[in-house]
């Protein structure tokens, strides 16, 4: 047979077998949506999943949500592309998980009822912290379901063969790309408006199992085809990647040393520290997160489902060592870059590569390919409902019930305002993801933590820790530190200025981190404190009753 011939019945069958695995996914997660759908009653079914999880499955679920397209695409290609520098955002995602565990998860979930704001306004005047924190929560989904969409994205455009130059039914890549962004986000908003927490979070137990099964077996194939020789797996990496010994060491991406030009260099290595400093306390003020620790009955169920969060993504984290340096070595850079610049598709290229190796020609290429990319979509799915639960709560149960209806609006209401607003949410997202597909998924999802750590981190740890904090600085730690996270990123090269920005013909670019928390997170920690001092207003009888419920679990509900 023709080779050209062959291949193109190869990418036929792949095609046919990924629409068909992927089509059994989204059948399958619309089921368990229906009937989480008949469960959902109350405000609490729909915001809470009636608060029925144990520990074990609020911790996949967890697992679930952090495990995002960011983690399993968005890492792996900056491994397979920058070696070292790749592997820092799992490390940072990774420790995050300890602050999160040690300041937040038991004194959150035995203080709040359905959302963040919850525990801000508990001791503050309702109407301004409310207002605020569903502005917060929004901001930072927005930019977390960014990355989801790129991703998804990116796959779709692997999956189906559209590589520059090529169509599928008429569309060319750019043209498919965006027909997915759209597809992506009215399945979410389909999973949220109809199935609400419990459905949401059955969709990401699932998906949390596909994607650690996913992972390991094709670290087992990339250990294997090396015959479980881990220097001889990364001699090849350095060599395929183009970039020799560097490869190994840092400062291939981050921190780089450039000669004679010390302002340079200092900035790199501010950048460096900034991711960082985000990564690691940007989880802490994740609200998609923060809600997960209301699913639970009890504050003990809380901790038990974090230390499974833990074990579940820290033994993801080092997959994904294996999954990009395995890519490095066996796709190869110049593959990978020449099907997406970023490098999302590194992952589902190397599954390709083993397919072919293990389970024989194109047909078992194809076969692995689609599993993978199966198993990526479910990620993306999963992910993005979460976000978007987690900001269409806020704003019904925040904005809507408490600020516009001042407490008075009936559950039912407050459950049609919150699909209401998944819907708009859906919508904006959908719009911004079009113009960010140059980025990675993975360094737009730090971006998302340095506006959480910004915005959320300062109010929530000031809420539980200080006595003297009102609503004044609550009010001016939210704003302050998102405000200035958002203002820095806009005015940064990741928005202007770059080959790789998302407006590249444009430059209106003055700063020069590609991360903002290094300044805008004490910025958020300082306007907290000013705006603290500059009011008068104190309440220490409400400080008690609150560390009261956030340390026994008296009175939550």
């Amino acid at each position: 047979m023709d080779p050209v011939l062959a291949a193109e019945a190869g990418d036929t069958t792949a095609r046919n077998l990924t629409i068909t695995l992927f089509l059994i996914f989204v059948a399958v997660t619309l089921a368990i949506t229906i009937w989480a759908s008949r469960q959902t009653k109350t405000a609490t079914d729909f915001y809470a999943g009636g608060r029925s999880f144990s520990g074990f499955q609020n911790g996949m679920a967890i697992g679930g949500d952090y495990m995002s397209a960011a983690s399993f695409l968005g890492i792996a290609g900056l491994i397979a592309l920058y070696g070292y520098d790749g592997f820092l955002y799992s490390i940072g995602f990774l420790v995050a998980w300890l602050v999160a565990l040690l300041l937040v998860a038991e004194l959150l979930r035995n203080s709040g009822r359905y959302t963040m704001a919850d525990v801000l306004a508990f001791r503050m005047r309702q109407r301004p912290v409310r207002t605020a924190a569903a502005v917060s929560t929004i901001t930072v989904s927005i930019f977390y379901l960014l990355a989801q969409m790129v991703g998804a994205g990116a796959l779709v455009a692997l999956l189906l063969g559209i590589k520059p130059g090529t169509t599928f039914l008429g569309m060319d890549a750019d043209a498919a790309k965006i027909a997915t962004i759209i597809m992506v986000g009215a399945l979410m908003i389909i999973y949220v408006t109809v199935g609400g927490m419990k459905g949401t979070t059955y969709v990401q137990i699932v998906k949390a199992f596909l994607l650690m099964s996913g992972a390991v077996v094709m670290t087992l194939l990339v250990l294997a085809k090396y015959k479980f020789n881990l220097s001889s797996l990364l001699g090849d990496a350095a060599s395929s990647s183009g970039k020799g010994s560097a490869f190994l060491e840092p400062g291939l991406r981050y921190g780089v040393e450039v000669a004679g030009n010390a302002t340079q260099t200092f900035y790199n290595k501010m950048d460096l520290l900034s991711l960082g400093i985000a990564l690691v306390l940007g989880t802490a003020g994740l609200p998609h997160i923060l809600i997960r620790f209301y699913t639970v009955p009890t504050a003990k169920a809380a901790r038990k489902s974090v230390l499974w969060a833990i074990g579940i993504i820290g033994t993801f984290y080092l997959l994904t060592l294996a999954l990009g340096f395995g890519a490095a070595a066996l796709v190869g850079g110049e593959a990978i870059t020449a099907q997406d610049r970023a490098g999302n598709t590194a992952a589902p290229q190397l599954a390709q590569v083993l397919g072919v190796d293990f389970l024989g020609g194109d047909l078992g290429g194809a076969t692995l390919l689609a599993i993978i990319a199966a198993v990526a979509f479910a990620t993306i799915l999963a992910v993005v409902a979460g976000l978007t639960l987690a900001s269409s709560s806020s704003l019904a149960h925040d904005f809507y019930a408490n600020v516009l209806k001042n407490g008075q609006a009936s559950e039912r209401q407050e459950v049609n305002i919150a699909r209401i607003s998944a819907l708009v949410i859906g919508a904006v997202s959908i719009a911004l993801s079009i113009f960010a597909q140059n980025l990675n998924v993975a360094f737009l999802v730090a971006l998302a933590f340095a506006v959480a750590a910004s915005g959320n981190l300062p109010a929530i740890l000031y809420s539980l820790f200080w006595k003297r904090f009102n609503t004044s600085g609550a009010v001016w730690a939210i704003y302050g530190g998102l405000l200035a996270a958002v203002v820095l990123v806009f005015f940064s090269p990741v928005v202007s200025g770059a080959p790789t920005a998302m407006f590249p013909d444009h430059d209106w670019q003055w700063f020069p981190l590609s991360n903002p928390g290094l300044i805008s997170i004490p910025i958020g920690f300082l306007c907290g404190w000013i705006g603290t001092l500059v009011s008068k207003e104190r309440d220490d009888q409400k400080y008690a009753e609150l560390e009261v419920r956030a340390l026994t679990g008296a009175g939550a509900h």
